[in-house]
Order: C-alpha cells, then structure tokens, then sequence
C-alpha cells in the first residue's frame, strides 16, 4: 500500500483524474473527498468532535442489517481498508474495550489478548456492547461513548491519509483524519489484524 504521501501527491498531480488509475488507499481518499455530504442531525459522537474542533465530512448511506463496513465502503464508494469498524469487546473479567479494525479485516482476538496483557479477549454480546457504548450495534462510534472504555487501534490505520468512521448512528460515517483517535480517544496501536 502506498503511504500517506504517496496518495497526496497523486491527488495533487490529477486532482479530476480517473479513480481507476489511483492505488486503492488513494482512491478510498479521493472518494471521501468528493462524496457529496447531507446533514445529518447531531450524534453525541459529532458533538464531541466539532467541540474539539476536528474537521469532519459527514457520509450518510441506507443502512442494511449486517451489511457491516464492506457495505458502507461499497455504497460509498471507499475502500474497505480505510472503512474503520468499531467493535467492542471484553477481557476475561468481562472488562469492556474497544477495538478500531480495518472494515475488510477481522481482529485476531489471540494476538490481541497477547498485545494488551489479558488472558483473552472476545466480542460482547450485541446488548452488552450497546449497553457499554450507548449506541446501536453497527452504529457504534468510538467517540462519547457512555462509559470510558480503553481503545485500541489496528497500527496500519493509523498510515492512512483519512478513515471512514461510523458517526453515531446506523447508516452514518464520518471522515476524519485517523490520528484523531490517538488524540482524543488516546488509541493504542496494536496489530491483531487477520484476513476476513
């Protein structure tokens, strides 16, 4: 994959050229630039950032039941890669956390347990989940969530230009800057990535 530069330069150099003729990750950039945003009506997860005066583009879809990240990234226009899941899980004491993933990518929760000094980790049963984070599965974000929860991110996010993320609600990302959730989130980088 190119790095972030990389992608600057060849948006610079076509700035209407063919998507076709970018790398992907470019091409994921270039479609979030573009999209034409609609409003949508403030999440607790967009409060937060325009209080912290993070500039954010807002990407409503139609969402669908399952769908997931490869969904919203096909509907849009982006690449999967630069679709950022949310998902929340637990340690062996039913500890919550969250975890930042690449949208075509799945957590090894071995790899994970390993990084973060738990004995394991697993995902949260979908009323569990929006019971900790205050938003609906596949609509969660990770920003303003109810309780506190530790946050990890995949490390390779962090090499992209510009993520897709879910803002709050069902059928609703928004585009920011991925070291946004370093900085506000206080993310830690891990790599527990695994091939879907």
């Amino acid at each position: 994959r190119p790095a972030p530069a990389a992608c600057a330069d060849v948006l610079t150099r076509w700035p209407g050229g063919r998507a076709q003729s970018l790398p992907a990750p470019c091409r994921a950039v270039q479609a979030m630039a573009k999209t034409k945003s609609a409003h949508v009506s403030e999440t607790p997860a967009t409060a937060l950032l325009r209080a912290q005066g993070v500039p954010f583009t807002e990407h409503p879809y139609e969402y669908v039941e399952h769908g997931g990240a490869e969904h919203s990234a096909e509907v849009l226009g982006f690449d999967p890669f630069a679709v950022v899941k949310t998902l929340v899980m637990q340690d062996q004491d039913a500890r919550p956390l969250i975890v930042l993933m690449h949208g075509n990518r799945k957590v090894s929760t071995k790899n994970l347990a390993r990084q973060i000094g738990a004995k394991s980790v697993e995902p949260c049963k979908p009323e569990v989940a929006n019971r900790h984070s205050g938003y609906l599965v596949g609509g969660t974000s990770p920003f303003a969530t109810r309780r506190a929860m530790p946050v990890y991110i995949e490390s390779s996010i962090l090499e992209l230009p510009r993520i897709g993320i879910n803002g709050g609600r069902r059928g609703y990302l928004v585009a920011i800057d991925p070291q946004v959730c370093v900085r506000l989130l206080g993310a830690k980088p891990v790599q527990c990535a695994i091939d879907l």
